[in-house]
């Protein structure tokens, strides 16, 4: 059921037993979890089915510290989300991501990857994946020419990814607004989350949409997935009651923002062609791909963070720009639009200057974890949008752990290239000087915002337990990737997604009792 909250009366009261803030990844699939139960599950988005200009405006903001893209831009705004442009890249946390490591301040989730094993396989089917299966012996028999670097697995071993077509904007709108029990609210924005005197139970929500409308939500629980960065806005901006904001008491809401390092870091070039499949992606074809990934024992040899590298051919990679550059306006449809002619355009000049090397020199790109750091956080800027909350601003900080850990990651790759007597590694200038621990202005992030609102089981170490609730307030959830302890080095999606279903499951046995 669908309801467009400009339509209604003027303070309206909205009533059900779950009310879902947010219908992105998180959020969508969580309701689609509920549907055909006898519980009535109320689905807020802010905007509407298409983009808008003028509802997009309320992810504008101020960034400081490294560099990063303008906010507005960063995100969408709509039913389905970020999948809207979400290039599809999915595989799963490592075991190691779960564990609480010396060498990584502020690690450790208090759940495993086996917690969410169960969860994974369910949200394959929700992002239309294949099998819950990323060995690659397995996907080796399935898809033909993907011939392995023979490297030692044992230092440096084949990451499989899944792909996902999955836009959740087209794919889900007819089943949830078809789905009685589902009752989908747009143009329905959440200005504050409202807590009783003593600030440990929320009894409604308010609702705001710019045609001036002002509605009430109450609801036995309440589920904020809205994104890690608008989750803690609005956790922050709820503070009617309690003056440092909703979940905020040891002032841990907004802190450790994280971010994949995503980032051209070195050259490989290789002796002779080496003939495989295995590293190469090409959008809405490839099924399953590789990336090279450290093994936990040299990631625990060397105190490193967990990354990956793609290959890219060189002459390519060398032509592109940073995605800082491209992606530098404030409209998102803008922004990608300037990004995609950017690589279309490296591959065309590509063509024309590739002398031959283009089958056996790649340029070695990171994806890697960020180390959680308190100081990079989210808070909240003096500015009001054209609703009156607050404007979320980011100030984004790397540490030396983060840029020795991008090092490292290609000393060993190079070393094995050596060892199998394959070819050489060249790193790019940046990381060439091991005493620096700065970072150029071109570090790019993968637009994959995790850790505002992290899971720990001691509130004075995070902002929601294992179960992803709130601590101290007994029917508030948070959902999606601010629940993220560490970030891991994939894209945060299909964990995300199982991540929800895991609070849906939880909140099905709660609601029971």
């Amino acid at each position: 059921m669908h309801i467009d909250s400009r339509d209604l009366e003027a303070n309206t009261v909205i009533e059900g037993d779950i009310c879902i803030i947010g219908a992105g990844a998180a959020g969508v699939s969580i309701a689609l979890d509920w549907i055909n139960s006898p519980f009535k599950v109320i689905l807020l988005e802010g905007g509407g089915f298409e983009y808008e200009d003028e509802i997009q405006d309320s992810y504008a903001g101020e960034t400081s510290g490294q560099k990063y893209y303008p906010l507005k831009s960063s995100r969408l705004h709509y039913f389905g989300g970020t999948t809207g442009h979400w290039a599809g890249m999915c595989s799963p946390f490592d075991d190691i991501d779960f564990m609480e490591r010396d060498w990584v301040p502020n690690s450790g989730w208090p759940i495993t990857k086996k917690d969410l094993d169960p969860y994974y396989k369910k949200a394959h089917e929700t992002l239309q994946l294949g099998p819950y299966n990323y060995d690659f012996e397995y996907w080796q028999r399935v898809i033909p020419n993907l011939n392995p670097l023979p490297l030692d697995k044992n230092v440096v071993w084949n990451k499989m990814w899944q792909y996902s077509l999955a836009r959740f904007g087209k794919l889900y709108k007819d089943t949830i607004t078809d789905a009685s029990n589902i009752h989908l609210y747009t143009y329905a924005n959440v200005t504050e989350i409202n807590a009783n005197l003593n600030g440990n139970h929320i009894g409604k929500a308010t609702l705001k949409n710019l045609a001036g409308k002002t509605h009430t939500v109450r609801a036995k629980y309440f589920i904020m997935a809205c994104g890690a960065i608008q989750n803690a806005r609005l956790l922050l901006a709820s503070k009617s009651i309690v003056q440092n904001g909703l979940g905020n008491d040891n002032d841990l809401v907004g802190r450790y923002f994280m971010e994949h390092l995503e980032v051209p870091s070195a050259e490989l070039w290789l002796s002779k062609p080496f003939p495989t499949d295995l590293y190469s992606w090409t959008f809405g074809k490839t099924k399953a791909s590789a990336e090279l990934a450290i093994s936990e024992k040299m990631q625990q040899e060397h105190r490193i963070l967990n990354g990956t590298a793609s290959l890219v051919p060189l002459t390519i990679g060398r032509l592109q720009k940073s995605r800082l550059d491209t992606w530098a306006d404030e409209d998102p449809k803008k922004a990608m639009k300037s990004m995609l002619q950017d690589w279309e355009l490296a591959a065309e000049k590509a063509k024309k200057e590739n002398k031959g090397a283009i089958s056996k020199a790649y340029q070695l790109n990171t994806r890697i974890e960020q180390a959680p750091n308190p100081n990079s956080r989210v808070t909240l800027g003096s500015e009001l949008d054209a609703l009156g909350v607050p404007r979320a601003n980011l100030h984004w900080e790397l540490t030396s752990l983060d840029k020795r850990s991008i090092r490292k990651i290609y000393e060993l790759i190079g070393q094995q290239m050596g060892i199998c007597n394959l070819g050489r590694v060249r790193l790019l200038e940046f990381l060439q000087d091991p005493n620096d621990n700065s970072f150029p202005e071109t570090v790019n992030g993968g637009w994959h915002h995790m850790g505002t609102t992290r899971m720990a089981n001691d509130p004075k170490q995070g902002v929601v337990d294992a179960n992803c609730k709130v601590h101290r307030i007994s029917n508030l959830y948070v959902a999606g990737s601010g629940c993220y302890t560490t970030s891991g080095a994939p894209n945060p999606t299909l964990t995300l997604v199982a991540l929800s279903l895991r609070l849906s499951d939880h909140l099905k046995n709660k609601i029971k009792d």
